[in-house]
This record gives C-alpha cells, structure tokens and sequence, in this order.
C-alpha cells in the first residue's frame, strides 16, 4: 500500500519538481522577469481546478482504470517534449506543460482518493509522510537531477530521463489492489446521475465549517510559498551557476524536505494535532530567516545553504501536518471529492502567493519579500491553532485536533 502510494506521488513530483525548480531558472537565464517567470503558475490552472471532474472520477470506473493510462500517458508526455526546442520562446513548452498538469491533476484526484480510503485514522500521518516524501523525492528528481542532466547534456537527454522515471513509477499500478467499497454506501451513491456528477463538488464546499476551514489551510502556507518560490531566480542574481542551484537547491533542498516528510509523518503520528501544526508551522516561518540574511549580504552563500536545508525540511514538515488535517476533514465516500476540492484551494493560494511575490520582489526587492513571507507564514499558523481551538463545526476536525493519533496511545 505505501508503496503504491509514493510511486504515485513520485510520478507526481517528478516534472512539477522540473517546471517549478529548473524552468525558472532557465527562463532567468533567458532574461524574463520575476513577474513573468511567476505568470507561468497560470499553467498549473488544471491543479486548481480539478475538483469540477473530482466527482467523476471518485464515483466512475475504477482507481486501477484511472491510474493505469493517466500514468502512461505521462510517459508519452515526457517524450513528446523531447521534439520540442528550447529556444527561448517556450511557447510550444507552456502548452505541453499546460496538457502535462492536466494529466497530472487528474491523476491526483484518484491517488487521493486511494489514500483517504486506504488508510485509518493513526495511518495518516505516516501515510501523508509517504505522500509528501514520494513527492519531494520527484521533486529531488526533476529539479536536480534533471536540471543537471540539462547542464551536461541537454534538453532531450534530460526529457528522455523524465520518461524513464516516470515509467518506473507504472509498475506497482499493474499490481494494485481495489479498495473495498464503503459498506454505508446506498446504491444510489455508488451511480450517481450525471448531474450530481457536475455539482457534486458544490454539495461538498456548502458543508457548514468547510469555507472557513478552507480559508485557514490557505492562510498557513501562504507566506511561505510567497518567499520559497523566489529563491531560485535569487540564487541566479547572486551569482549562483545552474550546477550550484542544482546542487543547493535542487538536491540538498529536497533531501532535506524528504527529511522533513518522514519527521513530520513521525510528529503527526505520535503527537496531537494541535501540537505538530503548532510547532510545524511556527518553524516554517522562522525558517526563512536565512534567506533573508544571504539577500541583506550576510555571508550569502553559507546563508543560502543554510536556507535550503532549513526551509525545506520545516516546510516538508509543515507540509504533512497540514496534509493530515485535510484528511481528516475529507469523507471517505466521497474521499477524491473531498481531499482533491482542498487540495484546489491550497494550490490556488500558491499561484496566488508565487505571483504576488514576484510582484513584492520586482519592485521592493528580495529583502522586503522575505521578511513579508516571514509575517504571513507566522500569521497563518496561529490563525489555524487560534480558529481549531474555539471547535469547527467540520465533526471528522474535530475529533482529531486534540487526539492522539499513534496508535500505541
């Protein structure tokens, strides 16, 4: 089962890991602003929209049926990009990313659902440590590795790698299990109309609590997207080569947020809610310091260093406490549904805070953008912790928030 679930999520984070890491750095290369290279999180639409067909794909066909040929159309994908040239225009790039996140996105909404299925209450944590570690090691993948294979050996090579991994990550789709249905489902749930189908994310969003209970997920990654989003094109300005971001960035910032899953799988798992996305959350923001050390020119480079191990593995960390809490919210019946339509918003609020910092970065610098990513990211955590204390009206929330969820306690 989990390791179903983090080839999954490989397969995800493997070309997000290269679209979001190694493509801006190239189009910095290429001379584009910060504001344009945040434009391209317009791309990722697909991400943030997909809870309009999560209710088709929770309630029609089977997991296997969806996973098995979003999986190899991927592959397809990464070969088709290889006929592509890189020459700086990217038109012809953007579209194919654009197609690329729409297979992603849908094959999400299954994986998803597979999990919140799969796995019971004290799993979660550990299983969203899977989630968010099978992730980063794509990501480890597609914005090192890959940007490296770029450096040495171009641009076909480094996509025919990608199709590679990506192909690895189909083999354990061939030899999954169905989860068993919800025995409390009633017949008519099991086939819903098509119009149900369409609308069944609405029904979902008007749950009483869920708006609130969706605004205070937004607010607690925020700021920290707003600043780690612009590290790589800082790291250009300063100086840094594609083999040092590579490097920096790329590997030891993701070894250290793949780190940061599995301690974080480990706190969700053995401490209260309350506790680990309290503690999670505040050393995400405190976190930032020291890039905004390296861009005031305090010992850059050792800054920028300490920076990526530092963010990235608080931010992983943060990241699987906050996963966890969505679980629980989500409903297994309705599981893709549920998990997917919060998933939107967090990504939604990611474009949203990417482009609002290369705003702040272009025309008040890195020093202001990271000191604001700082306050937001602090702001966000103690607004979810203040806002869950005083109860939601979410029951599944509730009953973890205080609980503990190892299951030796």
């Amino acid at each position: 089962m989990f390791l179903l679930l983090a080839a999954l999520y490989l397969a995800q984070g493997l070309p997000y890991g290269f679209f979001t890491q190694a493509l801006p750095v190239l189009m910095r290369e290429q001379g584009y602003s910060l504001t344009a290279i945040s434009a391209v999180s317009l791309l990722f639409i697909p991400w943030a929209t997909k809870f309009l067909w999560a209710p088709w794909v929770d309630h029609r066909g089977t997991r296997r049926g969806w996973l098995l040929p979003l999986q190899i159309a991927g592959v397809v994908l990464a070969l088709g990009l290889t006929a592509l040239p890189l020459d700086g225009h990217f038109t012809a790039l953007f579209i194919a990313l654009f197609l690329f996140n729409c297979v992603a996105a849908t094959q999400d909404i299954a994986t998803d659902g597979l999990a919140v299925r799969l796995l019971t209450a004290p799993q979660r944590g550990l299983g969203n440590g899977i989630q968010v570690g099978g992730y980063r090691i794509g990501m480890i993948l597609g914005g090192g590795l890959l940007l490296w294979l770029y450096a040495v050996a171009g641009w076909a090579v480094m996509l025919t790698g990608m199709a590679a991994l990506l192909a690895l990550t189909v083999i354990p789709v061939f030899f999954m299990h169905e989860p068993a249905p919800v025995a409390a489902r009633a017949p008519e749930v099991v086939t819903p109309a098509f119009k149900q189908l369409m609308l069944g994310w609405w029904s979902r969003l008007r749950r009483p609590g869920m708006a609130g209970f969706i605004g205070l997920i937004a607010a607690y990654k925020f700021g920290d997207t707003m600043a780690s989003a612009h590290i790589g094109p800082m790291m250009v300005d300063l100086g840094l080569s594609n083999t040092d971001i590579a490097l920096v960035k790329g590997t030891v910032g993701s070894v250290m947020a793949l780190a940061g899953a599995a301690l974080g799988g480990l706190l969700v798992w053995s401490l209260q809610r309350r506790t680990a996305l309290y503690l999670c959350g505040m050393l995400q923001a405190l976190s930032i310091a020291p890039y905004l050390l390296a861009s005031l020119g305090v010992a850059p480079l050792a800054m920028l260093w300490t920076g990526s191990v530092v963010e990235s593995l608080c931010g992983a960390m943060a990241t699987v406490a906050l996963f966890t809490l969505m679980m629980d919210a989500s409903d297994p019946e309705h599981g893709g549904t549920d998990y997917t339509l919060l998933a939107c918003i967090i990504v939604l609020v990611m474009g949203t805070a990417v482009f609002a910092g290369g705003l702040i970065g272009d025309h008040l610098g890195y020093a202001v953008l990271l000191v604001v990513g700082m306050a937001a990211s602090a702001a966000g955590c103690l607004a979810l912790v203040a806002a869950l204390d005083r109860g939601s009206p979410l029951e599944r929330v509730n009953q973890a928030w205080r609980s503990p969820t190892s299951p030796q306690r």
